[in-house]
């Protein structure tokens, strides 16, 4: 990937609707040459689609909490991503370092959908104990920033 993949993927982040003139506009490549730069990031895995980023609390989603799972023996990540993908209220999970095995990020109606969620997770048999923090107020919610590979050579 070079600078001119990395810029088009840019583009693509702040604006995903935005034509592939407008982005050879800003990048300094005609139209077909960008769509062939996006078909072949594609086709490589390093765009893997096109969302619409939606403010939660339009959809009714206005708390969020995080809450760390503490499993059981030696419970594996696939059993723990099986079980949390059936709550709809999980919108992000990760392993981690730690003392917790996993970190789910929550979305819900209010604090009371936070607490039925938490029940419901608690109750996985794998799961020994959990730790939920709510979150307050977002400082940070940008979409994900492009961060350049230092070591790679300049396009």
């Amino acid at each position: 990937m070079d600078r001119l993949d990395r810029d088009i993927i840019g583009a693509l982040i702040e604006d995903a609707r935005a034509t592939y003139a407008e982005i050879g506009q800003r990048v300094g490549l005609s139209a077909s040459a960008v769509k062939r730069r996006v078909d072949r990031l594609r086709e490589t895995g390093a765009i893997t689609g096109f969302t619409a980023r939606v403010q939660p609390a339009a959809l009714g989603w206005t708390t969020e909490a995080y809450v760390e799972l503490f499993c059981a023996g030696k419970t594996s990540p696939a059993e723990i991503g099986v079980a949390i993908a059936r709550h709809p209220e999980v919108v992000s999970a990760c392993t981690i370092t730690g003392e917790a095995d996993a970190l789910l990020h929550i979305r819900a109606t209010d604090v009371r959908h936070v607490e039925r969620v938490i029940e419901r997770l608690a109750a996985e048999p794998f799961v020994v104990r959990t730790k939920s923090s709510v979150v307050l107020s977002r400082l940070i919610d940008a979409p994900p920033a492009l961060a350049r590979n230092e070591s790679a050579s300049p396009a």
